[in-house]
């Protein structure tokens, strides 16, 4: 029987393409250790924290490669340790982040700032570095989920965001008293959204996500023209009347192209404690069809649950993932979005980088 060997290895390896660029993880230096000895392989693959939720699931993709493409009855095991590749900044704003995901709605009292911070939630849980900005300046509840009342500082003319469960933080909440109204017209709601991008200290990202205000409004074409929104997510409810308006969300980020990444169902289904039985209280699959129909990506479906409701009221959303009921969901969700993002940078590879020398 022939013997696998290092070059062999490298080779079935240089079709593996990086989730992050879409390109060739041997050419990108990924591929940091190779042993072979008595038919045994072992890997070492890096890989960003980007793509931190798809970990296990991109060393059974390795894994099965090199079987296929390595002499029958060699053992094959890969381990994924995490490579670092810089973020670039977006645009004139000078926002270091890899991807930047919008998360609306086209009406208020669907869930969707629950879904955008336990979205930014279980992907730092995952590994990634994450950033969240409530620019639903009008009923900014981020603040509230998490628990916090801190209030930001400056620092060398930055505002420093509030930490919270992994997450780097901002919100207009942490700086209008909470029972004051924001009455701004659209200028002003630009200026804010600029001045949270620009002038907040966010580090180095691998998401930015933004809880939007519900319905269609200035601060989706604000974002559109301040820097490169990797995509939106459209949450919404499974009964009809609900749709209509998701579908107006869906139309408004396509005109300002911001390409719509999935959509979300909120309250899809309750479990009674009591009895376990399965109770569709607004329907059933409404946004899943809806989401077929407009030829969007469907992300997942979160039930109706008591126990998430209350998480969010007393600030510990973050214990979501404890749930039993609700951690499946999210998580399912967190993957769904980084897997389309990975496909359609596998699809279309980033070109390398270039360096001019004058």
């Amino acid at each position: 029987m022939t013997a696998a060997t290092r070059e062999d290895v490298l080779k079935a390896l240089s079709d593996f393409r990086d989730p992050e660029t879409g390109r060739d993880v041997v050419r990108l230096n990924q591929v940091p250790q190779v042993t072979v000895q008595d038919g045994k392989v072992n890997v070492t693959l890096g890989l960003t924290t980007l793509c931190a939720p798809l970990w296990p699931e991109l060393r059974e993709e390795a894994e099965k490669l090199l079987v296929a493409r390595l002499p029958a009855g060699t053992e094959v095991s890969v381990e994924i340790v995490e490579h670092h590749r810089p973020a670039e900044k977006l645009g004139t704003i000078g926002l270091t982040a890899k991807a930047v995901v919008a998360v609306g709605s086209g009406k208020g009292g669907v869930g969707k700032s629950t879904v955008a911070t336990a979205l930014a939630l279980g992907l730092a849980r995952s590994g990634a570095q994450v950033g969240l900005m409530d620019a639903d300046v009008y009923g900014p509840s981020v603040p509230h989920l998490l628990g916090t009342t801190e209030r930001p500082s400056l620092y060398e003319g930055k505002i420093q965001p509030i930490i919270v469960d992994g997450l780097r933080v901002m919100s207009m909440g942490f700086i209008v008293p909470k029972d004051e109204a924001v009455i701004w017209r659209g200028p002003m709601l630009h200026g804010a959204v600029q001045q949270f991008l620009k002038d907040t200290a966010w580090g180095e990202l691998d998401y930015l996500i933004v809880d939007m205000p519900p319905g269609t409004g200035d601060v989706a074409l604000s974002l559109s023209q301040l820097l490169p929104v990797s995509g939106a997510i459209v949450v919404c409810t499974p009964q009809e009347l609900a749709l209509l308006d998701a579908v107006k969300a869906v139309a408004m980020f396509r005109k300002v192209n911001i390409e719509v990444l999935g959509m979300v169902e909120n309250m899809s289904w309750f479990v009674c404690p009591n009895c376990g039985s399965k109770h569709e209280i607004f329907g059933t699959g409404g946004a899943k069809k809806k989401a077929h129909e407009l030829g969007v990506p469907f992300l997942g479906e979160i039930p109706l649950n008591v126990s998430l409701r209350i998480q969010g009221d007393i600030g510990r959303l973050a214990e979501c993932f404890s749930d039993p009921v609700s951690a499946p969901a999210m998580e399912e969700i967190c993957r769904n979005l980084v897997r389309n993002l990975a496909a359609k940078r596998r699809s279309d590879p980033q070109l390398p980088s270039l360096s001019v020398l004058g």
